[in-house]
């Protein structure tokens, strides 16, 4: 039995908070396997919706309320939730949640079913089958949410996640303190991204599950104009501390600076006469020498190969590896020098490389070369 804390922050809410609660009371003991608990994250509201959440919690012992002095945000908001649910209330699991009824009430059991697969990130998604955005939105609502959506499952390269904006997740604890949660990128709506982002990359086993996204009953809607610009921010700054993307940044890096060894070898033996396979060949090998030193003391200083018996070993390994690069590169660029003559190397080989030779290494490299030494998990 896990223990689930609803996390709802809120700010001038009094009327949706009364009404929530009520429903929650309705739906919550219809979840038998797992202890539910809701927490009212509340910026001192100037409708005094905290006091509503303070009365109801003298009849339902699973709410509780933590109460801001100022308002900071929504991601500061929930941020400050999950530390409370984690720290103070114990929760094996947080869900974020909205308190103006956008979030069917009815729909919180759906996700948290998912718990008894072993999932450890669960998100309602309003964008797989069975998942719905409201009819009685506006053209450009609709163009908002839908964009924002594309902008952030692109920026973040999480194609399969159909759903990287919504605001109805279910989380677990151990997943949300690998996340610094302190200086989350952002404090209004643009946080659920960065969060998901880094959920994702740090290996959370995920899973969308379908919701129907409702408009409000009550109050004025919270989107923020410029939460595009935010967004984007948000997913510059999840890539730039994204570790598989800074070691691909670094790849690139060193696979340009072969490109400039390649591209200055393949000159000086054009003007030199060099037959087109010769002078194809040794380009390569002295990128792939170039290559091998840079990667071995910079992309992958992680897995680093020491030991000159052993450098000598996997530059051996490399080379072989590598041979795929040189068969691609000396077989595209014969080939170009055929059909476009000798003077068009120089504008060819950014297209080998790029398009067919890049792809090829990196996945050796990652692979083979310093592919990562795994340990037997403990008590396996």
């Amino acid at each position: 039995m896990a223990k689930v804390v609803i996390v709802i922050p809120t700010y001038n809410e009094r009327d949706n908070t009364e009404k929530m609660i009520e429903v929650l009371a309705e739906e919550l003991p219809k979840i038998k396997n797992h202890e539910m608990h809701v927490l009212y994250v509340d910026d001192t509201s100037p409708d005094k919706t905290y006091e509503v959440v303070r009365e109801k919690a003298k009849k339902y012992p699973w709410l509780h309320l933590l109460l801001n002095a100022e308002k900071k945000g929504l991601g500061a908001a929930y941020a400050k939730g999950f530390k409370f649910a984690i720290n103070e209330l114990k929760a094996d699991y947080v869900m974020e949640f909205d308190a103006d009824f956008q979030h069917r009430p009815d729909e919180i059991k759906k996700l948290i079913a998912k718990i008894d697969e072993g999932y450890e990130y669960i998100i309602g998604s309003r964008y797989i089958p069975g998942g719905s955005i409201p009819a009685e939105w506006g053209f450009k609502r609709k163009f908002l949410s839908v964009v924002g959506n594309l902008v952030a499952r692109f920026g973040l390269l999480l194609f399969k996640v159909h759903d990287l904006t919504t605001g109805f997740k279910l989380t677990k604890s151990d997943i949300l303190q690998k996340i610094d949660l302190d200086h989350l990128y952002s404090n209004s709506f643009a946080y659920k991204i960065q969060i998901l982002g880094q959920a994702i990359q740090g290996g959370a086993k995920w899973v969308e599950v379908p919701i129907n996204f409702m408009t409000r009953t009550k109050g004025e809607s919270k989107i923020i104009k410029n939460e595009i610009m935010e967004s984007l921010k948000v997913i510059f700054l999840v890539q730039l501390h994204n570790p598989k993307m800074r070691r691909f940044f670094k790849f690139g890096t060193v696979g340009f600076i072969g490109y400039l060894v390649n591209a200055s070898a393949l000159a000086l033996f054009t003007r030199l006469k060099f037959p087109g396979p010769a002078a194809w060949g040794l380009s390569v090998e002295l990128a792939i020498i170039s290559n091998f030193t840079l990667n071995n003391i910079w992309t992958f200083k992680e897995q680093k190969i020491t030991g000159l018996k052993n450098i000598v070993l996997k530059f051996l390994q490399f080379n072989l590896t590598s041979a795929g690069a040189l068969i691609i590169q000396t077989v595209a660029g014969s080939i170009s020098d055929i059909v476009f003559g000798v003077h068009a190397r120089q504008l060819v080989l950014p297209f080998i490389i790029v398009f067919m030779v890049l792809p090829y290494n990196y996945l050796m490299y990652t692979l083979v070369i310093w592919r990562k030494k795994t340990t037997p998990n403990a008590g396996a």
